[in-house]
């Protein structure tokens, strides 16, 4: 029998105090080892990859976990790629920013710190595990994985190559753990109720997943966001803009999490160019689907219903709907959507800098596709996913989110 979820946190929970006395380099040489552990076992992991595909067809699971569960190579390169970026990234713990406050006779300065120990729970999407450890480590955090029962084998090859690999380090071995998943005692609930040792919990996952994980901790949440996402057409913008947006927002695989499912259309867009971008869609193999009064209009459109707006359908399925303007449009937007990515097509700029002022969504794209990259060529930032927590942090689950702020007063003795 394994040992109970408390142990595992406690030990978890020493490596972090370990970790936090870590030098840079020894955490970026950490990182390069697992990196070239994980390439040079890649024929392994694949080989893990095909049993749970095997047991998963015997199973009642849905197509969408299956589809996140297939490991490709081509997703094994991008998890190496990122390991390696994360190793050169430069190390954001104890960097010094200026304080919000002075006390008199003293000087005030904050800092990023590491939050302590992470737990990350996720379904399927195996790759993860090594990037929420990449993530953790890099700024000085433990982590404990709790994978999902359909991606065990999987799960258990790449965390055994990386904890090997952190065997011919000086980081702790305990940095990583992977909670067994089938075993009571480290059960879920048992898991995410370690509040005395646990800094945060990551759920990455089906709507269902983030919520029961919301329910059952007592430990802080942060809740990560898929789906769901909206656009808005006003009425000058340009049709191909709209094609191109839903079409891009779809293409990060395996997790499109910022794919646009609803379309809000003025009224006074011509229908001519909605007929002529559902039929485009159509060919590419979209499920299109529309309000009570465009399905009306045009029978081969499928009827949404009430709860179609507030849920994601994580897959390539568009809503759409009219709306009598910019007013209508981020009212609707703001009472249904995830409110993580949300997006507008328009000629205006007055009606841009409305939309982005009036939308509580985390991330406003203004005739810009929301697709998500988890490591965007343009940019040194590497993220694990988006939330739309507005309680601890919005937007992209990058670096940053995974440090705390201490202060610091230097005084004179006076």
């Amino acid at each position: 029998m394994a040992a109970p979820a408390r142990a595992f946190v406690y030990q978890a929970y020493q490596a972090a105090n370990q970790l936090a006395r870590t030098k840079p380099l020894v955490r970026s040489q950490a990182l390069q080892a697992m990196a070239q552990a994980i390439d040079a076992a890649r024929d392994d992991i694949l080989e893990a990859n095909t049993l749970d595909l095997e047991a998963s067809q015997d199973s009642d699971i849905p197509d969408l976990l299956r589809r996140w569960l297939k490991l490709t190579p081509g997703r094994l390169d991008r998890t190496v790629e990122i390991l390696d970026r994360l190793s050169v990234r430069s190390d954001p713990i104890q960097q010094v920013m200026r304080a919000s406050f002075q006390h008199e006779h003293s000087q005030a300065y904050s800092q990023l710190m590491p939050l302590g120990v992470i737990a990350f729970v996720y379904e399927a999407l195996p790759e993860l595990a090594a990037i929420a450890t990449g993530l953790c480590l890099r700024v000085g955090n433990s982590i404990l994985l709790k994978g999902g029962t359909e991606a065990v084998h999987t799960n258990q090859a790449i965390v055994s190559v990386m904890q090997e690999a952190l065997e011919s380090t000086e980081l702790p071995t305990t940095s990583l753990i992977l909670l067994p998943e089938d075993d009571p005692d480290t059960s879920l609930s048992a898991l995410v109720t370690q509040d005395q040792w646990i800094d945060l919990v990551i759920p990455y996952g089906r709507p269902e997943l983030v919520q029961q994980v919301a329910r059952l901790a007592t430990a802080p949440v942060l809740r990560t966001s898929m789906g769901n996402c909206y656009l808005y057409w006003a009425s000058g913008g340009e049709l191909e803009t709209v094609r191109w947006m839903i079409l891009d927002s779809h293409a990060s695989e395996p997790d499109a999490v910022n794919a646009i499912e609803k379309v809000l259309i003025d009224r006074d867009c011509n229908i001519s160019k909605l007929t002529v971008l559902m039929d485009s869609l159509r060919g590419k193999g979209f499920t299109l689907k529309g309000d009570e009064e465009l399905a009306q209009e045009m029978p081969d459109l499928e009827l949404a219903s009430h709860e179609d707006w507030s849920r994601p359908f994580l897959s390539r399925t568009v809503a759409f709907k009219r709306v009598a303007g910019l007013e209508a449009a981020t009212d609707w937007i703001n009472t249904h959507s995830s409110g993580h990515a949300d997006s507008i097509v328009t000629d205006s700029y007055e009606d841009s800098r409305a939309f982005s002022r009036e939308l509580n969504s985390a991330m406003v794209h203004v005739n810009a596709s929301p697709r998500f990259s988890r490591s965007p060529r343009h940019s040194n930032e590497i993220a694990l996913g988006m939330s739309n927590q507005k309680g601890y942090r919005r937007g992209r689950i990058n670096l940053e989110t995974l440090t705390t702020i201490k202060q610091v007063v230097l005084g004179l003795g006076q």
